[in-house]
């Protein structure tokens, strides 16, 4: 699937082809109606300077919805670091919750222009999976159940700023947010926080993954509004 630029999140998720992390009907190779919860709840004004341009403050949690959400059993997840590294390493679930873990409080950013203040998650930082692990690489690509890929430098989730988290709000990650482990990126737009992640690779040279090459910016800074190609 090839889009044009000029369509936006609103246009895609007329088509049902969106959700809120950047998976979709295609990645996962069927085409339901669309379900949109999270959208009724009333809007609230953005305290100054807290918000990025263009965006709106609420309290609900959105959803948008195109496509079965995973639901992997916690004896089949797995975690693993490959790629551009030295040795590959992997985790199981119960040898992934047994690593060291933090509470993290932060705002998070949609790209279809919704923000939610104070979020509350636990997760593992990405310094920690990464630790004694050698790499020239300078990129990484996250990977998930169903297909879904997303490109973010290495060093925007390193040095304090990305985690893979596995509660919100007190309560494990449901799968419909992302369950059971979700990347967190806040400082980027929320699609680059892929759902459902099983794992990062490494790679010398940036490789866009599926919304990147949709239409959506390779980067995506709120603060800058990098929501699609050209912004």
């Amino acid at each position: 699937m090839s889009l044009p630029a000029e369509i936006r999140a609103q246009d895609l998720v007329a088509r049902g082809v969106l959700r809120d992390d950047g998976y979709s009907a295609s990645v996962a190779g069927q085409m339901p109606p669309i379900i949109s919860r999270g959208f009724r709840g009333r809007r609230e004004d953005a305290p100054p300077g807290r918000v990025p341009p263009g965006q709106y403050v609420t309290r609900d949690f959105p959803v948008l919805s195109a496509g079965p959400t995973p639901h992997t059993p916690l004896e089949r997840w797995d975690f693993t670091i490959s790629g551009e590294v030295d040795e590959p390493r992997r985790w199981t679930w119960d040898e992934f919750r047994g690593l060291p873990s933090e509470e993290i409080t932060v705002d998070i950013h949609c790209v279809t222009k919704w923000s939610k203040l104070d979020t509350v998650w636990q997760g593992v930082r990405v310094d920690t999976l990464l630790e004694g692990i050698e790499t020239s690489a300078e990129y990484t690509v996250a990977f998930s159940d169903g297909g879904y890929t997303t490109n973010v430098p290495l060093e925007d989730l390193t040095g304090g700023k990305a985690w893979v988290a596995f509660s919100y709000d007190g309560e494990p990650l449901q799968p419909v947010h992302g369950g059971p482990a979700r990347m967190l990126v806040p400082h980027l737009y929320f699609w680059k926080s892929a759902k459902w992640v099983r794992g990062l690779r490494l790679t010398p040279v940036d490789e866009p993954g599926f919304w990147e090459t949709n239409g959506y910016h390779n980067y995506g800074d709120p603060w800058r509004e990098q929501r699609y190609w050209g912004d």
